[in-house]
């Protein structure tokens, strides 16, 4: 096994795009934790949120999108992780 082998089966992606799934019940909820998170006015936040499945954050470090992952679950929504 040569080494450009090894980094290849070695890849870790550092930037990670939050996607929104599913909404959930509290919707209001929903919508100040993306404006929070994503720095976005209440349309913007409010469009997302009709769009879904859409990104809330793209090309994001690790830390960050697990960290708007968190608080989007804990207010009901479904996100991923891409």
């Amino acid at each position: 096994m040569g080494f450009l082998d090894f980094l290849r089966g070695n890849e870790e992606k550092f930037f990670y795009d939050v996607e929104l799934t599913a909404r959930g019940k509290h919707l209001i909820a929903v919508v100040k934790v993306i404006k929070e998170v994503a720095g976005l006015s209440l349309r913007e936040a409010n469009d997302i949120i009709e769009n879904t499945p859409k990104n809330v954050l793209v090309g994001v470090p690790k830390e960050e999108a697990r960290a708007a992952k968190a608080k989007l679950e804990e207010v009901g929504a479904t996100v991923t992780l891409k």
